[in-house]
């Protein structure tokens, strides 16, 4: 048998008229290669032959010799050792924080694909072997159970970093890292990664605690920027965790979300914003409103509503709707509060401001696709934002915005529940509303462009609607107001819309 440097370094020799390698300790192997693995003198390419020799040795040896021939403790902590040496070595290259990463054609990144598909063949047969040792009388879930608890956790850190579709990763390492990820999952008696880092059962711990604390090094906020994964593999890991499991996590979670989005660069920041509403969904309200958690939270998130990228806004406004509730009704039960301003004022307040001056397309679309929620978020407490709700309205009703014609849409839908909560002050805005919808309407009637014809169906079906729901605020004033227009008008369309309102008997309206 040809002898491996590394086999020659262990002293791991074939005896003559044997036909079977002389073995030392386990112990031993793992120790002396992680000397060798670590020492400054050795190269890439050495510690390449290195690696290449430690599949040999682990192809060759069984799991009884690797879990059950060394000491206790050395076995979990040698092996740990060694799991985390590796995926250090296969780890994407560093990063600077102000250099914003290295160019996709990195020949880095090359080099990190051909070291992971290395080091994920060595792990593979590592799991293949705790899952036989499970099935053994000698070892069984006394060595099983040691030896998950130290290197599950960098085993799945691993997995993760190389099986999602990245710069550093090719198909070949996505599905060796997969292949380790399934392996770790059979070895651990878990059916899906959801299981795994959350237990089977509610009762169960999982092994989030785990896989965090061996995250933790590279979330601080000196450090998380270094590595290209590390964002990547905590939102992951994450998402995969859901009510009622996230909830005794918080504190291990909420840091490093608010971390990254507190970042300036903007793929940062929405990624940070996704962890929090993931947070704020998965969290009791009770867990999110001690030590002031939300009020923090809410603070991180209203200051992104100055931005002015429209992926940001969406998933900002989007997590302040789920979050505004959880913080008012925590703010309704402090003592001597009047509530006078409530957060969903200041939010709104703020986004009407916004909206008021928006030119550019993709923010006006973002802004109007949320503002019915915000609308039904505050009831009939909107009669305070009328004012500069209307003008809103009726400067988004005036400007076509394309093809799908969303921010129009959005906004007549706006208009209608608006109505419905505050349908009482609705008689004094009449003649400014009525005219801005039968301007839209005859725009969308006489519409020669390329606007599709359920669009103008949509539109003119929305604002007639609100047509009625006005007519019905306004005990039938509208059909006083519309006399006549249906005579004189020459578009049947909206003669059709205009003939519907008039016929529509005039009843009150019940508010949602």
């Amino acid at each position: 048998m040809a002898q491996h440097p590394l086999l020659h370094s262990l002293q791991w020799t074939t005896p003559e008229g044997h036909g079977c390698l002389e073995r030392p300790p386990a112990e031993q192997v793992l120790s002396q290669f992680l000397q060798l693995f670590a020492s400054r003198g050795a190269s890439s390419d050495a510690k390449a032959g290195m690696i290449r020799d430690l599949l040999a040795i682990l192809e060759a040896v069984d799991c009884q010799w690797l879990f059950g021939g060394c000491h206790p403790n050395a076995a979990p902590t040698l092996l740990r050792d060694m799991v985390v040496a590796l995926s250090l070595y296969a780890a994407p290259p560093q990063q600077e924080p102000e250099g914003g990463g290295l160019p996709s054609g990195d020949p880095s990144y090359a080099a990190v694909a051909s070291r992971a598909a290395d080091v994920s063949l060595g792990f593979i047969s590592i799991v293949a072997k705790v899952e036989s040792a499970k099935g053994l009388e000698r070892l069984g879930t006394a060595v099983v159970g040691p030896i998950l608890r130290q290197v599950a956790g960098p085993l799945y850190l691993f997995a993760v970093t190389h099986v999602a579709e990245r710069l550093w990763t090719t198909p070949k390492t996505r599905r060796m890292a997969q292949e380790l990820l399934d392996g770790l999952l059979r070895a651990s008696d878990c059916r899906s990664v959801p299981e795994f880092l959350r237990g089977a059962r509610e009762d169960e711990t999982g092994w989030l605690a785990v896989v965090m604390q061996c995250l933790k090094p590279e979330l601080t906020k000196d450090t998380w920027q270094r590595s290209p994964a590390t964002k990547h593999v905590f939102s992951c890991t994450l998402q995969h965790v859901t009510r009622p499991w996230l909830g005794p996590h918080l504190e291990k979670v909420l840091p490093p979300s608010l971390l990254l989005s507190d970042d300036y660069r903007e793929e940062n920041k929405i990624l940070g914003v996704q962890c929090l509403h993931h947070i704020i969904r998965n969290v009791p309200a009770a867990d999110l409103c001690q030590y002031n958690r939300a009020q923090v939270v809410y603070h991180a998130l209203f200051n992104h509503l100055y931005s002015k990228e429209a992926r940001l806004l969406q998933v900002v406004l989007l997590c302040l709707l789920d979050l505004l509730p959880i913080l008012e009704k925590a703010l309704q039960r402090l003592p001597h509060n009047p509530q006078l301003v409530t957060p969903s004022d200041e939010v709104l307040q703020l986004v009407l401001t916004h909206m008021e001056s928006e030119h550019r397309l993709p923010l006006r679309r973002v802004y109007a696709r949320n503002l019915p929620a915000f609308v039904e978020r505050l009831g009939i407490q909107i009669a305070r934002h009328l004012k500069r709700l209307q003008r809103v309205i009726v400067g988004y009703l005036e400007v076509s915005d394309g093809p799908d014609e969303t921010a129009r849409l959005a906004t007549l839908e706006t208009l209608k529940h608006t109505i419905q909560h505050a349908w009482p002050r609705m008689s004094c805005r009449l003649a400014v509303l009525l005219k801005a919808l039968l301007r839209m309407m005859l725009d969308v009637a006489t519409d020669r462009s390329l606007t599709p014809e359920p669009v103008k169906a949509e539109l003119l079906q929305k604002a007639t609607e609100c047509l009625i729901l006005l007519d019905h605020a306004s005990h039938g004033q509208v059909k006083v107001l519309l006399q006549g227009v249906r005579r004189s008008c020459q578009d049947e369309t909206l003669k059709e819309c205009l003939r519907k309102v008039e016929e529509e008997p005039v009843k009150s309206i019940s508010t949602p």
